[in-house]
């Protein structure tokens, strides 16, 4: 997995700035806990801190093969084809990674190397002939790499915190940054600090002593579709099958995220059967309950524990149960912890319990498969088929309480974050591909996929990664393959709910594996404690926040309406919405504390 970062500058010798070049690499420490490196030339300083998942002896870098050096993170699951592929061509070998036949490959195929890749990837390549950086990502943006343009040539990292760790970028945020923080958008491109860029999924950025150019590698496009339903869902199980094996090499321990949901348990029993007579281990998070049990709200009908329990029970897992706190949960260490690995403001307790999850499955596996997109590649969310969120004209999941809560902050803020979401709305609406000839009905569908696959994954695969590589875990998504994703794109509507449910082609694709519990249960969220002494820590985090007249937040609250909020009994909630509201005060404040942007 890893962290990468660099620097390249054609006006000065970076062998001279080695300190604030290893500066940029130790932001990323968590991530990749186990080595670091530093690579330096005239014009160039690559940065790497390792997680060691494959060839653990052999995979240091950076790594250097003739005139290129690679610093690379994520994996690529194909690398055993496309060595074999080299070794036919005179390519010859020193190690096992992964890494190595990425740089091999670039030697061979160039940039074009991108197009031949199956994976989860960033990587950064210097070309000593021409003096030319490329930077690379996967094509869903499961790894994140995000870069900043400077007069004579360019910072990128892993995280926006290793270019700001660099003395020539100054943290500045606009109004349209801000937007951008309380939207549940991730627009394309957008890192929300002013003058940083995040390279697109899909895409790959050259750098030479011209400047930039930005390549389209891959996109969603449309295809037709001629399998009918039954071919349709033996293709989907021949493809989850082929991923989900490929996705179990690794030289280190390994597990699964269960939530006893369709798409962890498809994905843990699957891994099970591909491990034959070796059993998978499995990781659930539950909380803590002092008000005498599960209580259904709007977004969760049903607890997550008695299906995760029938699902290690099923395949015969090796299972542990997490049990988190309201103590843990509201921490100022984990939230700090959260804040730090986001560089955003995060999602309250559902990002300190995925940390906490994530933290106590760093003691026994270093890397875990997650069901993370199958929601947005099947259609999974209870917003797909509600009529007044598919036609109304904005994204789907706006103004549910799965979006940040904004209802406590300045009425002015949040009329301009709903015209930029608007605008973003749109903007993505104008990219999506089409087919002639179909109904209205299918080509909205077609729109609301796409809306889920381009927009609202990436901040969920962002979260996912940056939480979890914060404990030097690497997280792998399966559903993200990209012949998985084009196929069922491509597959009608009308397929898509073959059987009046939700995700029908996954679960016709993988009810044999799973007990019939987990294939009748209707969608479930990631789980959120119902604990009212969780909500009664937040509200004290905020009662202190809206005391201090110096909180860098009181310029975009809504004074009243957070005093109002502070008035109402404990739990009397519009529930989830409500306390979505009283996490997005605290955190954006916790974040405009830690980062000190300078509004510009």
């Amino acid at each position: 997995m890893c962290g990468i970062t660099g620097w390249v500058d054609y006006e000065r010798d970076l062998t001279a700035e080695r300190e604030a070049a290893l500066a940029m690499t130790r932001t990323m420490s968590f991530r990749g806990p186990d080595d670091e490196g530093l690579w330096t030339d005239p014009h160039v300083a690559l940065g790497h801190r390792r997680l060691a998942v494959i060839d653990v002896a052999g995979g240091v870098q950076p790594m250097s093969e003739g005139p290129a050096t690679i610093v690379y993170s994520g994996e690529t699951y194909n690398f055993r084809e496309l060595r074999r592929d080299l070794e036919a061509h005179g390519h010859r070998f020193r190690t096992r990674s992964d890494t190595e036949v990425v740089l091999q490959a670039y030697l061979r195929w160039g940039p074009n190397l991108v197009d031949r890749l199956n994976g989860m990837f960033a990587f950064a390549i210097w070309d000593r002939r021409t003096e030319e950086l490329l930077l690379a990502r996967d094509r869903m943006g499961i790894k994140p790499l995000y870069y900043a343009p400077t007069p004579h040539g360019v910072l990128f990292g892993s995280e926006p915190k290793a270019i700001l760790a660099n003395p020539m970028f100054t943290a500045r945020i606009d109004d349209e940054g801000l937007c951008e923080v309380l939207t549940m958008v991730k627009t394309p491109g957008h890192a929300v600090f002013s003058g940083m860029r995040e390279v697109e999924p899909g895409h790959t950025v050259r750098v030479s002593r011209e400047g930039r150019t930005d390549r389209t590698y891959w996109s969603l496009t449309a295809r037709e579709h001629t399998d009918d339903i039954p071919a349709t869902v033996r293709h989907v199980r021949e493809l989850l099958d082929d991923i989900v094996e490929r996705q179990l090499i690794s030289d280190v321990p390994l597990c699964t995220l269960l939530s006893g949901g369709l798409d962890s348990s498809a994905l843990t029993a699957l891994a099970d059967q591909a491990l034959g007579p070796e059993s998978v281990r499995s990781f659930a998070v539950d909380f803590v309950d002092e008000t005498g049990g599960f209580i259904p709200d709007e977004l969760r009908d049903t607890s997550d524990t008695p299906y995760v329990h029938d699902v290690a029970k099923h395949v015969g897992s090796l299972h542990n149960d997490v049990v988190l706190s309201t103590a843990q949960l509201a921490s100022s260490r984990v939230m700090d912890r959260v804040l730090r690995a986001r560089d955003l403001p995060g999602l309250g307790d559902m990002d300190s319990s995925l940390f906490l999850l994530f933290e106590e499955i760093r003691r026994h596996s270093t890397v875990a498969l997650s069901g993370e997109s199958a929601d947005e590649v099947f259609g999974g969310y209870r917003w797909f088929h509600d009529p007044a969120a598919v036609n109304a004209d904005t994204f789907p999941w706006a103004g549910t309480s799965f979006s940040n809560g904004r209802d406590l902050l300045d009425t002015d803020l949040v009329a301009r974050a709903a015209k930029y979401q608007s605008q973003r709305y749109h903007e993505a609406l104008d990219e999506v591909p089409y087919l002639p000839g179909v109904s209205a009905y299918e080509r909205r569908m077609r729109e609301i996929c796409y809306l889920h696959l381009t927009r609202m994954v990436r901040v969920l695969l962002d979260r996912k990664d940056r939480l979890s590589m914060a404990v030097g875990l690497e997280v792998r998504v399966p559903y993200c393959d990209h012949r998985l994703v084009e196929y069922v794109f491509n597959t009608p509507w009308s397929y898509k709910t073959y059987d009046g449910r939700e995700k029908s082609l996954l679960r016709g694709a993988v009810a044999d594996a799973l007990p019939e519990s987990v294939v009748q249960r209707v969608k479930s969220p990631y789980p959120a404690t119902q604990n009212a002494s969780y909500e009664e820590a937040i509200r004290k985090q905020l009662g202190d926040v809206l005391a201090d007249s110096s909180a860098p937040i009181q310029p975009y609250l809504n004074t009243e309406a957070v005093r109002d909020a502070l008035r109402h009994p404990v739990g009397n909630s519009s529930l989830q919405r409500d306390r979505i509201a009283l996490e997005r005060a605290v955190t954006l404040n916790d974040w405009l504390a830690a980062y000190r942007p300078a509004h510009v």
